[in-house]
Formats: C-alpha cells, sequence, structure tokens
C-alpha cells in the first residue's frame, strides 16, 4: 500500500466489502476455501496491479535517465 491511498478515497472495484465472507470465527484454525470466481478476482488484480507497477517504472525511468546528449558538433 502506498502512503497516498490512505487519504484518499477507495478506488471502486478493488474491494467488495459486501462479498467479503471471511470474518473469523473464535477456535476455528481451518483456513476458508477460495471459490473460482475469487481466485479468478485474484488474478485479474493481480494482472492490473503488476500493469500498474510497470506504467509507473515507466514514468520513474523517464524522469530521471540521463539527459540526451546532442550528437551534432558545430564544424570548425
Amino acid at each position: 500500500m502506498k502512503l497516498l491511498e490512505m487519504f484518499d478515497p477507495p478506488i471502486a472495484g478493488y474491494q467488495e466489502v459486501s462479498q467479503d465472507n471471511s470474518k473469523p470465527v473464535w477456535r476455528t484454525s481451518r483456513k476458508t476455501k477460495l471459490t473460482l470466481k475469487q481466485i479468478r478476482k485474484l488474478r485479474k488484480m493481480l494482472d492490473v496491479r503488476n500493469y500498474e507497477k510497470k506504467e509507473y517504472l515507466k514514468k520513474v525511468r523517464e524522469q530521471y535517465s540521463a539527459a540526451a546528449t546532442s550528437q551534432s558538433q558545430p564544424s570548425v
């Protein structure tokens, strides 16, 4: 999580509280089983996260890359 995400309103579609049925029960050590729908949703979220990370890294590389040197030299 990025610091800015804590102060901005949540992005629609990232989390659906109504579908969160993983409420822990006291004295229960079993893990909940994931449905295929949940697995697909996790995979899509991971794909989106990877795409966003690639785009962010492109921006950072453009900002901090070395300045292009001019190849043309004046003739004397």
